[in-house]
């Protein structure tokens, strides 16, 4: 008898749970259907914009297999329902999202970000320096088409359309093979923001550097301070009219550290001193500290009472 009842109780509730059951999917079913409205399709797109159209099919977008505005109503992931916008007969921003200046910059990166904030390289965007300064991510890439990654430009050409001062000093005798091809400005800066100073893809400028620069990572029994302090002490990583990257020639660059090195002639205020009796110091002519101290970054060699590095 009392399993009799226990079934009598549990049929209605049963009946319950089918009903509120199929009440959620008749909801879920009317808002799909309520989303779905004013959504014309890319065919219909197409008859006005031919020539996006046809340079989008051949976007990472368009593949069906990517996540992103091709797996829903394509055209209108990005720039929404284009129904009213075809009933008032096209036009700019008429009735739809459009990637212009005359648009928010933040709602179209927003409009990027909807599938590519997840993304590893797109982590940082909201701390960094392009977004604090209004840069949209269309300001950089055409999402119907360019070259890698939709980039507007060959790689670097990109960020010199805002970096001109850094162009100049890419140009200049002693530079990173940026010109040639075989390093870009994004090998060493993430554009979509880091966490580090001015966007390096390191914790630290010495880190970056040795990422390329191993051999110059240490440790030596005679530490250069300035080196193991900042490679940026002595060098330029954009570019410079002077050997190795160097912000001064040697020995103008040692001396501002090593205003008095021990050598006659070694200060700039005694360049051109002599030695007892008139004679010229033979340490003047040339003055070239790397004859001697061949092991700048750091050596393993002896170092004399006097504390200079000499070669290893």
């Amino acid at each position: 008898m009392q399993k009799k009842y226990l079934i009598l109780l549990l049929i209605p509730l049963v009946f319950l749970l089918a009903s509120v059951t199929m009440s959620r999917s008749s909801e879920n079913q009317t808002k799909e259907a309520a989303d779905k409205e004013g959504f014309i399709g890319a065919e219909t797109c197409k008859g006005c914009h031919e020539t996006q159209f046809a340079t989008y099919a051949r976007t990472i977008h368009s593949k069906k297999q990517v996540k992103g505005p091709a797996s829903q109503d394509a055209c209108e992931t990005c720039h929404g329902p284009g129904a009213k916008h075809v009933e008032k007969g096209g036009g700019r921003g008429v009735d739809i999202f459009a990637f212009n200046k005359n648009v928010n910059p933040q709602a179209r990166s927003a409009k990027c970000l909807e599938c590519h904030e997840v993304m590893r390289d797109q982590a940082f965007w909201n701390n960094s320096k392009h977004k604090a300064e209004d840069v949209a991510c269309d300001n950089c890439h055409d999402p119907h088409g360019g070259r890698d990654k939709l980039l507007k430009a060959e790689k670097s050409e990109v960020c010199f359309q805002c970096h001109r001062d850094i162009k100049v000093m890419v140009n200049k005798q002693s530079h990173h093979p940026i010109k040639e091809g075989k390093v870009s400005c994004s090998d060493c800066h993430n554009p979509h923001g880091e966490l580090s100073d001015r966007m390096i893809r390191a914790d630290s400028v010495n880190e970056l550097c040795y990422k390329c620069h191993a051999e110059k990572r240490g440790p030596y029994l005679d530490e250069h301070p300035p080196v193991d302090e900042n490679c940026l002490n002595c060098h330029n990583p954009h570019g410079s009219n002077h050997n190795r990257l160097l912000t001064d020639r040697v020995p103008v660059l040692c001396e501002k550290c090593h205003e008095n090195g021990g050598h006659m002639g070694g200060s700039p205020f005694t360049r051109f001193s002599t030695n007892a009796g008139g004679i010229p110091s033979v340490f003047m002519v040339g003055r070239a500290c790397l004859n001697c101290h061949t092991a700048i970054h750091g050596s393993n060699g002896l170092k004399p009472s006097n504390g200079c590095s000499f070669r290893e």
